[in-house]
């Protein structure tokens, strides 16, 4: 046979039936819905199964899957999970064509999409429909997300459970391409659209600007997460969308309603707003999985993630007001706390934190989550300190449901702010623990910073916690409502809450409803007020009704998880019922098309073809022992072109090799595939320890020769610390700078210099505070989001010292340093 050459292969020279993905998205307001068209062809002698797992954003609704082959055309029905497997699986035994999407049982990012069947020279056209919200950035812009990667799934050792089989390769080999273009409306203009990947020029379809699209440079590769970041002028108006139910639906369901979708921004009043806390317990869990010494963006010259993070729990700690208490926790295969219990925060336990914190490197192995959290939420809380959990991950776990329940059980004692570093950490982890939690979920990803998305957040903790929250419908009287949300329960500034509602019930075209959202926040109590139309507004189809019915089953799944081993399964049956009825999918149920009207049966053996998603796990800076011996990962080195950019070797890295043997790397990696069971279908997981691998020979991938004794204790050349870093590394836990050699070093000064600039009256801490925040204003205005709260805290110490002379104090200082700043600018 011949070979096939054009790098559309696996690693045993198979060629990959996914040919390319064609994504189309409309974007309306904050509502995105994706059309998404995978085009398979099998090039071999046999018939094929092709199976591609692969991630979807945690919170989509699914609500359309279809199959074209040549011109017949096959619409999926939603079903029982188990009944669909066995239609697909019988369907296979028959010689028929069949096509299963399932959502793994565990984490509701993860897709499986099983192409059963294809003849040899066949071709087949995969569609596939999701819809869900976009989230909100700290800049107002609106945030898409086509997820490309699929990093593995930490499982714990000895945790049970349905797996998922994940077949990846680097991201730079996935075999297939993708275009992609997108339209965007809204009622106001869109201002800008931005994104992580190369764009064509947006185009506006008309005028006002109120519609635009724009699509992808030519030759792009899916071999990253596709980020879109829009942003509207006059953004996040209070809106209310209602939408006709479905006409063939009966009256009184779901579908057979109208339902209302509700975007509240509630204006908190600023003056309660700008004042921050001057207490808390911040409680910071930080990841120290291997991966995390991967560089930031998957650039040699950028920062690793673990230097970022350092970097980070710096301004942080340096950030927190005095009298606090706080801890720091990290976490891989085990986890590790800096204090016993949350200390006292002044200047002894800052000091204590950050030795600690510049020592800590990705040398804990796997993504290990669960247990630090146990053991936090086992600490008690102390008095008159909101405890404020702030979790940084670069990852994905299998009990990613466990870990959102364990939050929602301890809800009502904290509030969790959630980061997902780089591009694969699943969507559904982070939001989801910050949705639980009361909290605020970020994304760092392509060339963002950490740092101002965390303090952002850090400034979210600091507000007072908006309380007693209620929302009231005030309806006509032969229209009633019910709520398909959950209650909200936490609110932030500028920041959307979504209220879903099936409206029952008759009403005149005239007629209005009116919501209330009530609260109070630092013992004030506040309202804000929607008015808005009950007539259905401009077709959106059933755009409203997916999401709805999507927030109801997520709300049910949660309860199902809750009641689990006591007996109850009315709620999973409820779940069921309402997945089929809206043709959403859920953890209970499939998406399941048979090719009925093909009378011939296909003849011959059906080999399976895995197709791979792209990863970014093992581009690391550490490698070690845990990723593989015995790490519970269920891997199986068999199938896939994978790779490790390897820069450093734990001294355990290879069970049973001699510390002292130099390990060749040729293609270390090449030949190793990710398999993670499959949904509970077919194989079982096999768990390999890391004695059993074989180091292939393969030109792809040349690393050369290390030995473990010659690597131990390098790492990864760490970029100098930039001088905003090293001028907050100086400054004292109450807020002040001492007058040390180290500060003038910053300022581009001589130690003499700074010191003879000083008037004679003021004091040297004094003196060398006002210099800090007058190069802050001056030099560093670009970044003031990262450093502005630990300059708070510097401008609340010089006025508690009642200083003479501030004045003179910074004439002096924009003298010394070239600058003009003046006094109130400082806030002093």
């Amino acid at each position: 046979m011949m070979v096939n050459h054009c790098g559309l292969l696996s690693a045993d020279n198979k060629p990959v039936p996914l040919k390319s993905i064609e994504v189309e998205l409309e974007v309306k307001d904050h509502v995105a819905t994706l059309v998404s068209t995978l085009n398979y062809e099998n090039k071999e002698d046999k018939p094929i199964e092709a199976v591609f797992v692969f991630p979807l954003p945690g919170d989509a609704a699914v609500c359309h899957f279809s199959a074209k082959i040549g011109q017949t055309e096959i619409v999926a029905e939603v079903k029982e999970k188990q009944q669909a497997r066995e239609e697909y699986d019988d369907a296979l035994s028959s010689g028929q064509q069949a096509f299963l999407l399932e959502e793994s049982e565990e984490s509701p990012d993860i897709f499986s999409l099983s192409v059963g069947s294809l003849p040899p020279g066949e071709s087949a056209s995969i569609r596939l429909e999701y819809v869900t919200e976009l989230a909100v950035q700290a800049d107002d812009g609106l945030r898409f997300c086509l997820p490309a990667v699929l990093n593995p799934r930490y499982q714990p050792q000895g945790s049970e459970g349905a797996s998922v089989q994940v077949t990846s390769v680097p991201a730079s080999l996935v075999p297939y391409s993708l275009s992609f273009s997108a339209r965007v409306s809204s009622p106001r203009p869109v201002s800008k659209v931005e994104s992580n990947c190369s764009l064509d020029p947006l185009q506006y379809l008309n005028t006002e600007q109120t519609q635009a699209t724009v699509k992808l440079a030519a030759g792009h590769k899916f071999d990253r997460d596709v980020e879109l970041l829009i942003y509207y002028k006059d953004a996040h108006q209070p809106t209310a969308v209602v939408e006709a139910g479905q006409a063939s639906a009966k009256p009184g369901t779901l579908m057979g309603d109208p339902v209302v979708m509700l975007s509240l921004y509630p204006e908190l009043p600023q003056s309660v707003m700008s004042s921050l806390a001057s207490c808390g317990e911040f409680v910071f869990l930080m990841d120290r999985s291997g991966s995390m010494s991967s560089c930031l963006n998957n650039s040699k010259s950028h920062q690793t993630r673990i230097g970022s993070a350092r970097d980070t729990l710096l301004l942080l700690l340096k950030s927190l007001p005095m009298g606090c208490y706080f801890n720091i926790y990290s976490f891989g295969t085990s986890y590790e706390h800096i204090f016993p219990k949350s200390v006292e925060y002044n200047q002894k336990t800052m000091e204590e934190a950050l030795k600690e914190v510049e020592a800590m490197e990705a040398n804990l192995g796997g993504t290990g989550i669960l247990e630090p959290l146990q053991h936090i939420y086992s600490q008690s809380c102390i008095p008159s300190q909101p405890r404020q959990l702030f979790v940084f991950t670069d990852g994905a776990v299998f009990n990613t449901k466990e870990v959102i329940n364990l939050m929602k059980e301890n809800s009502g004692s904290h509030r969790c702010f959630s980061f997902g570093i780089g591009e694969g950490a699943s969507s559904a982890l982070i939001n989801g623990m910050a949705k639980e939690g009361g909290g605020h979920a970020q994304f760092i990803t392509g060339t963002d910073r950490m740092q101002p998305k965390v303090m952002q957040s850090l400034r979210f903790a600091l507000q007072p916690a908006v309380v007693d929250i209620s929302v009231t419908w005030d309806l006509p009287k032969e229209v009633s409502v019910t709520v398909l949300s959950p209650p909200i329960t936490s609110l932030f500034q500028g920041q959307r809450s979504l209220v879903y509602g099936q409206l029952t019930g008759q009403s005149s075209e005239a007629a209005e409803g009116c919501v209330t959202v009530e609260y109070s926040l630092a013992g004030h109590p506040s309202q804000n007020q929607l008015r808005f139309s009950l007539n259905p507004g401009e077709d959106t189809g059933l755009t409203v009704h997916s999401l709805g019915a999507r927030t109801l089953i997520h709300s049910l799944e949660m309860e199902e998880r809750e009641h689990t081993g006591q007996g109850d399964g009315g709620v999973k049956e409820k779940v069921v019922e309402l997945s089929v009825q809206s043709g959403v999918s859920s953890s209970f149920t499939a998406f399941v098309a048979v090719n009925k009207g093909n009378s011939e049966s296909i003849q011959g053996p059906l080999v399976r073809r895995n197709v791979p998603t792209a990863c970014h796990c093992y581009q690391l800076g550490l490698f070690h022992p845990m990723c593989l011996a015995g790490s519970s990962l269920k891997t199986d080195f068999s199938n896939v072109v994978y790779c490790a950019q390897i820069d450093r070797i734990a001294p355990k890295c290879l069970a049973g090799s001699s510390r002292k043997k130099a390990v060749k790397t040729k293609g270390f990696f090449s030949g190793l595939s990710k398999k993670f069971g499959a949904f509970g279908r077919r194989q079982k997981p096999q768990v390999i320890m890391a004695q059993q691998i074989e180091v292939l020979a393969s030109p792809s991938y040349d690393f050369g020769t290390f030995s473990c004794e010659e690597t131990e204790g390098t790492m990864l050349q760490q970029p100098c610390r930039d001088t905003l870093l090293q001028l907050v590394s100086l400054q004292e836990a109450s807020g002040c700078w001492p007058l040390d050699p180290a500060l003038a070093v910053v300022l581009g000064k001589s130690r003499e210099e700074v010191e003879t600039s000083k008037p004679a009256s003021v004091n040297q801490e004094v003196w060398a505070t006002i210099l800090a925040l007058i190069w802050l204003h001056g030099f560093k205005m670009d970044a003031k989001e990262e450093w502005e709260l630990l300059a708070m805290k510097a401008v609340s110490w010089l006025r508690a010292q009642k200083a003479p002379c501030v004045a003179e104090c910074v004439e002096a200082g924009n003298k010394l340093l070239g600058s003009n700043v003046q006094k109130e600018v400082l806030g002093l």
